[in-house]
């Protein structure tokens, strides 16, 4: 039985508050400056690895210790994003970071760090991320109109893509002319930026509880069946989650990528992902312009070309660097092409009150996909080197996701669940 709901389930244009411009326009710029700080961090971080060990496994192994946590912990987190505030585990999620943060930059100031310092402080940034995401992505349905979710969705890919143009060159700045301790005190002020708006301003939020001692679980499994009983959201699921397994490696490894294959440094990774940045704002762009009412062929279609564009990139030969540069931009256009979409149809498909559970069982599924993919991306890397395993995964996860083009319960989701 479900019990009496903390507010009344009113429809959608009612719910939003008025003006929901400026609100939405500040708390999710607040958060993209949060995203932006844990961005260049995580740049920081894994090139430090990169240039202290020079070590596929342990680049791998932060790889996985920064999606685990989070992709375990995201059931739990989109459960309580759908029974408590949201607003209030946004904030929780931002400071504990933050504190993660403080205590990393201590240990690098007084040189006491160790690598498994950097590791623990990764994991626990993760297991945030697990209760911050479902929070935010459900909240966006609550704080624009229907009509603009898919304006919305386009416009939170460029924020964060956004983020991505800023946080490489300004992490391999901040360690070019800062200590590694203070470099990661940028993370903080951003955290710090991303909590202020969500404390004067509130965001709209439906409850719909199931009473009893075990009602928690219950909501999860609700979250659960919802996926599992409708073939479209459950195939689209295992789709995705095929795809992050298939080309999660690449991701984690794109610093060994340039050292190894190209010979080129911290500008250099910092050069490419920034572009990377840039056309993923394009891609987010148009689809905040064309706003398609179809997503699945957008999604489909532009997770395989940024797949087949990752290929590319590694196929260039070591003096090509700019070319291989031009080729990581596409995928992000592309990415961006297929990830906007994604979002807009789930939110367009799952009842809000359902959301925050579904959102992030799919964080949950494509989570655990990746830490598995780069356990079996690690020998394989090994064996025929860290370009050629990019060539292969990416044609690989290209013909996973055009796959999904044969499904008909994935293209039916355009007409609604």
């Amino acid at each position: 039985m479900l019990g009496a709901t903390a507010s009344a389930s009113a429809p959608l244009a009612q719910a939003t508050p008025s003006p929901w411009k400026w609100r939405f326009g500040l708390i999710y710029g607040g958060q993209a400056l949060s995203l932006m700080g844990s961005a260049l961090t995580q740049f920081v971080l894994l090139w430090w690895i990169t240039d202290t060990t020079g070590d596929m496994s342990s680049l791998a192994f932060a790889g996985m210790v920064a999606l685990l946590p989070q992709a375990l912990l995201s059931p739990l987190g989109g459960t309580l994003a759908d029974r408590y505030s949201r607003r209030v585990l946004m904030i929780a999620a931002d400071a504990v970071s933050a504190l993660c943060m403080l205590v990393l930059m201590l240990l690098f100031v007084t040189e006491q760090v160790a690598l498994w310092h950097v590791y623990v402080m990764m994991g626990i940034r993760s297991a945030m991320q697990a209760f911050q995401m479902p929070a935010a992505e459900a909240s966006v349905a609550m704080l624009v109109p229907t009509s603009f979710l898919p304006r919305a969705a386009g416009l939170n890919q460029t924020l964060q893509s956004l983020t991505m143009v800023a946080a490489a060159p300004l992490g391999a700045l901040a360690i070019s002319v800062l200590p590694m301790g203070w470099a990661l005190g940028i993370d903080v002020i951003t955290a710090l930026l991303g909590i202020v708006p969500l404390l004067v301003l509130g965001i709209p939020q439906t409850f719909v509880r199931q009473a009893g001692k075990h009602a928690m679980w219950g909501e999860f499994v609700e979250g659960v069946h919802l996926v599992w009983r409708i073939p479209g959201l459950r195939r689209l699921y295992g789709l995705l989650a095929a795809v992050v397994l298939v080309v999660m490696p690449t991701f984690t490894l794109v610093p060994l990528l340039v050292k190894t294959h190209f010979g080129g440094g911290a500008p250099e990774v910092a050069l490419m992902e920034g572009l990377e940045g840039l056309g993923m704002i394009l891609g987010g762009l148009l689809v905040t312009a064309l706003a398609p009412q179809r997503k699945v062929p957008w999604v489909l279609a532009g997770l395989a070309a940024s797949c087949l564009a990752m290929a590319l990139t590694s196929l260039m030969p070591s003096g090509w660097f700019q070319a291989a540069v031009v080729c990581w931009i596409i995928s992000g256009v592309t990415f961006a092409l297929g990830n906007a979409p994604l979002v807009a149809l789930l939110q367009t498909s799952i009842p809000n009150h359902l959301q925050g559970r579904a959102l992030s069982l799919l964080n949950a599924v494509m989570g655990l996909a990746a830490p598995v993919g780069l356990l079996f991306g690690m020998p394989l890397g090994e064996w025929m080197g860290v370009r050629w395993m990019f060539v292969l995964l990416g044609l690989v996860g290209a013909v996973v996701a055009l796959l999904g083009f044969t499904a008909k319960s994935i293209q039916a989701l355009d007409d609604g669940l």
